[in-house]
């Protein structure tokens, strides 16, 4: 079982910033695949959680005295007090005194639903989006992480398949196989998954 003494210490201090963040936050990326699985995998190169773009600002509230940058077209910028961020801005690259580095993700939602940023037509409802560690870790489910993922086609991104593809379950599995349809209908994943 993966526990979060296993996780690096940049999650364990975004943990404990979020304690105080009294709005739905969920681990993402690689990890969030490991934490499904509840094992590690492979090496990762960062740390990422996600969180609904309304609650942008009290993030920036709760992480006073990191440094907060945007991620931009031609690189990076910081992220300015009170800004508002508006699509298509959504990566955000956080560091504490230590330089330690969390990278947050601003999700999109209407109502009860999730958005999926690439294509607005695929949603997913928020009471199906994130699973939970035993020791009460929100991660997103695989099917989202992996949707993301799709596009990028890295060697990490399809180990990343590779490993939890057998372990998704009928509902997450078809959410995916149907979203991957929607939005890149020629992938070869839709096949592995059917």
């Amino acid at each position: 079982m993966l526990t979060t003494t296993m996780l690096p210490p940049q999650a364990r201090k975004a943990f404990h910033l979020l304690e105080q963040f009294e709005r739905p936050w969920f681990v993402a990326g690689g990890w969030a695949i490991d934490l499904f699985l509840g094992r590690i995998t492979r090496d990762h190169s960062d740390f990422e959680i996600a969180l609904f773009r309304e609650d942008q600002l009290e993030l920036q509230r709760i992480l006073k005295g990191w440094r907060l940058e945007l991620a931009t077209q031609g690189g990076r910028r910081r992220w300015m007090p009170n800004e508002w961020l508006a699509l298509p801005f959504h990566e955000l690259h956080t560091y504490d005194s230590e330089n330690n580095h969390v990278e947050f993700l601003l999700n999109e939602k209407s109502n009860s639903d999730w958005v999926f940023r690439r294509n607005k037509a695929i949603k997913r409802k928020i009471s199906a989006l994130s699973m939970y560690t035993d020791e009460g870790i929100p991660f997103l489910g695989p099917e989202i992480v992996l949707l993301y993922k799709a596009k990028e086609g890295r060697n990490h991104d399809e180990l990343d398949m590779r490993q939890a593809r057998d372990h998704l379950g009928g509902s997450r599995r078809q959410w995916l196989c149907h979203a991957l349809r929607v939005h890149l209908p020629d992938h070869p994943w839709i096949s592995q998954l059917q």
